[in-house]
């Protein structure tokens, strides 16, 4: 064999497999990187990897692009292997004729496929592996030759049963004991150079079996070849149309214009006694409802800085709806249209961002000026699948929503040090204004009484819609059935609770903000790391949101990193870390959960930056301000001929790479949002989306939207007479509405029976909607589930009924 070995790797829509992105700027489908296809790099040392989906050619043009191959990798994936649509081109892989055949290894589905196609008989398990380990038994041959122990991850709810198939040998088992007893965990056909393993060799928690196996495979796959003679055509570039480019590759720059010189950050360091926020926040004239505003807030460890935007009536404010083929820019009164031509709206950012570099600013802090608001959940579904969404572009709320800020207090919570930014050229009359202004502030002590109430200003409960629990507990079934059926391994289910809140009395009377007294409030209950008040009109998010999802740092560093979090435990007397640990990090339901969403997160990782992905922290227990949470954190460094792109390009070709947050979804990401959407048959919109900032010194980070709420300016401020308005505009008694004291029964009463309150014809009420959900999996309870669904409602819900008595 003359150079370098090539391989074929076939992707049935797995998440850990790779996720097909189009770019614009060359107008194909590129395909991106995965953590099989890294696992290949490392077992065959200096391999060619071209990743192709099993749909994306016919037979006629696929079966001859195997000459110009040494092997085919045949990657996971959802589905069955007798459904053609889930097995597109794989089929026809194992009855190619002598002129095209050659060494083959498939995983999971790729065994099932082989099993199948030749007379083996396909099944579901009666308990269904999905992120569990199996210790699997082997007898040292073949590709398990000098192998040794192998304790694997498994992710099959399907398995094949021989019944005399002569063709076919079993090289490697487990035992499921009474539920299952015996499972194929491999096996080769005694004829034909095809290999093949149910297990995930290239899961994080794969403990031999991964590597090893693939070294073998090739081994004998280069034996075979000698044996029988065979020669590889010559590759030609005619080919990358066929089969796509190496992986990794080097991705097209987004940007579409040509980089400006970086403007300096000019800095003033304030060292404080306190770093109030909300002080701050107010001396800002935050409590102005008519004005945006932005606050990214550190409200607890492990967070330490917390941003705070100094905007202008002329700061640049940033909307895009799925659908729409323009962006709007609005300063002040005036609003611009701008096409995106041959970009889509990730590029389109990207080349924004790379007209607007800073530089010299302290490198301590992360946040010099930049883009800072929230991408909605649909965004990220747009990358994976090109359905229409249910509304059109004109009705839709914005799916992007950030604004440029240009100057910003930046607190180092930890170190009590206030970093005042200006990234406008000669502003330094603001810059020493601003500093003096927010000294004075803070040398005033802090006034923490309530104003007064007028007797006259009555007290009134907020309305809540719950999720019908009946119908949410129906959809956990049939989540549970999709998983059964193989077509996904886990599905994170969610509904919205509605909340008609009145607007706080105190800022009714005293004319100020009631999203920023609810704000308060839910600071106060319930503080997180990636707490954020933002009002962008026409959307205001209320975030106390405790996951990070993506954070990139400024060159030379370029660390990526997404911190998941799936599994936790609220704090309660009794509820030591012990007690933590054993809850979350001993159970098999919580650590498969999380396990499935780390695997998932380095194949995203992967897409976007090559090679070099770890994990760093794998289901440690981590204490936060009132909750024990389940995190795993993964981080990788872009491959050298990555890093020379520009730093915007970086980190939006990640943060694209990645959403929607797998946390949110369940894996593989593809078929399970699908699956979702149906389920939901309603759109997320902001909830699930991702919230944080852009840096124009080149890093960013970003937080899931989740435990927090929003509303839109054309469903506020609503006017009641005697009732409360549904969704239709009619009034109807039968809402649910009640006292926030049945919370300590967990909602439920306030689902089976609510309670009817007189309303004051004059109160003014915000709507707010409000996201929880779970992930669930084969070790699902549906009741557990509402539950969990329920209690985390809980964790905002509160906020309402403390800041609607103020």
């Amino acid at each position: 064999m003359a150079g370098s070995p090539r391989i074929l790797l076939i992707d049935s829509y797995d998440s850990f497999t790779f996720k097909s992105v189009k770019y614009p700027l060359t107008d194909v489908y590129t395909k991106s990187s995965c953590s099989l296809a890294s696992l290949c790099k490392r077992a065959i040392p200096g391999c060619l990897i071209h990743i192709i989906k099993n749909d994306a050619l016919p037979t006629s043009s696929f079966i001859p692009l195997l000459q110009y191959f040494d092997a085919v990798i045949i990657g996971p994936g959802p589905g069955s292997p007798d459904n053609p649509k889930d097995i597109g081109v794989v089929r026809d892989v194992w009855h190619v004729s002598d002129e095209y055949l050659l060494p083959v290894f498939g995983v999971c589905l790729g065994l099932q496929s082989l099993a199948v196609e030749h007379g083996a008989a396909i099944r579901r398990l009666n308990t269904v592996k999905h992120g569990q380990v199996s210790q699997i038994q082997h007898d040292c041959t073949d590709i398990f030759q000098d192998v040794g122990s192998v304790h694997a991850v498994r992710y099959h709810s399907l398995h094949i049963k021989l019944s005399g198939q002569a063709d076919l040998q079993p090289l490697a088992w487990t035992d499921d004991e009474e539920k299952d007893g015996r499972v194929i965990m491999a096996l080769k056909h005694t004829r034909k150079p095809f290999w093949a393993v149910q297990y995930h060799p290239e899961s994080v928690c794969t403990e031999g079996g991964g590597e090893d196996v693939l070294r073998n495979f090739w081994r004998l796959a280069l034996r075979w070849s000698e044996v029988n003679a065979r020669i590889v055509l010559p590759w030609t570039n005619a080919l990358d149309d066929l089969a796509g480019p190496c992986w990794p590759k080097v991705l097209p720059a987004l940007r579409g214009d040509t980089e400006l010189p970086a403007v300096p950050v000019a800095t003033r360091t304030l060292y404080l006694t306190c770093t109030d926020v909300s002080r701050i926040c107010e001396m800002l004239n935050v409590e102005d409802d008519s004005k945006d505003f932005v606050l990214l807030d550190s409200a607890a460890a492990p967070g330490r800085f917390s941003i705070i935007a100094c905007l202008t009536p002329t700061s640049s404010k940033i909307t895009y709806s799925i659908g729409d083929s323009f962006v709007r820019i609005r300063q002040g009164q005036d609003v611009a249209f701008a096409e995106l031509g041959s970009l889509d709206i990730w590029a389109w950012l990207a080349a924004y961002m790379c007209r607007r570099k800073a530089r010299g600013g302290h490198s301590v802090v992360p946040f010099w000026g930049g883009l800072v608001g929230y991408l909605s959940y649909e965004l990220g579904v747009r990358n994976l699948t090109s359905t229409a969404p249910p509304s059109a572009p004109h009705s839709r709320h914005p799916d992007v929503n950030l604004v440029f800020v240009e100057r910003s207090i930046v607190l180092d919570i930890s170190c009590r040090v206030a970093y005042v930014q200006t990234i406008v050229p000669s502003d330094l009359e603001w810059l020493e204004g601003m500093s003096s202004r927010l000294q004075k502030t803070l040398a005033v002590p802090a006034v923490t009484a309530c104003l007064p109430l007028s007797p006259e200003c009555p007290i009134v409960t907020p309305a809540i819609t719950l999720p019908d629990r009946a119908e949410y507990i129906s959809k956990i079934v049939a989540a549970k059935e999709w998983l059964f059926s193989g077509d996904s391994y886990e599905l994170c289910v969610t509904a919205p609770t509605r909340i008609r809140a009145p607007k706080s009395p105190s800022a009714v009377a005293h004319g100020t903000s009631s999203s920023w007294e609810l704000y308060k409030t839910l600071r106060a209950r319930n503080p997180a790391p990636h707490s954020a008040y933002l009002r962008l009109h026409p959307s205001t998010l209320l975030s106390s949101s405790p996951e990070r999802f993506l954070s990139y740092s400024r060159a030379p560093e370029n660390l990526c990193q997404l911190r998941p979090i799936k599994g936790t435990v609220r704090k309660a007397p009794g509820i030591t870390r012990a007690v933590a640990e054993e809850m979350l990090a001993g159970s098999k339901k919580e650590v498969a959960e999380n396990l499935m969403i780390v695997d998932l997160i380095r194949h995203d990782l992967h897409s976007a930056i090559g090679e070099d992905v770890h994990v760093r922290q794998f289901c440690a227990v981590e204490e936060y301000e009132t909750v024990w949470q389940l995190v795993s954190v993964i981080e990788g460094r872009p491959a050298p001929t990555v890093k020379g792109k520009t730093h915007s390009d970086l980190g939006w070709e990640v943060l694209r790479a990645s959403l929607p947050p797998g946390s949110m979804t369940g894996a593989p990401k593809k078929r399970s949002v699908e699956i979702l959407r149906d389920l939901e048959d309603a759109e997320r919109g902001i909830y699930s989306g991702v919230l944080g900032y852009a840096d124009v010194g080149g890093g960013g980070d970003w937080a899931v939207i989740i435990r927090s709420c929003f509303k839109h300016d054309n469903s506020s401020a609503v006017q009641l007479e005697g009732g409360v308005l549904d969704d239709t505009g009619s009034s109807t008694p039968d809402s649910v509405t009640g006292s926030f004291d049945e919370l300590s029964e967990r909602l439920r009463a306030l689902h089976d029976a609510g309670r009817q309150e007189s309303t004051p014809a004059d109160t003014l009420y915000d709507e707010w909607t409000l996201g929880a959900g779970g992930a669930i999996t084969a070790l699902s309870d549906p009741v557990a589930e509402w539950d969990e669904m329920v209690t985390k409602v809980e964790s905002v819900l509160r906020a309402f009924n403390e800041y609607g008595s103020h």
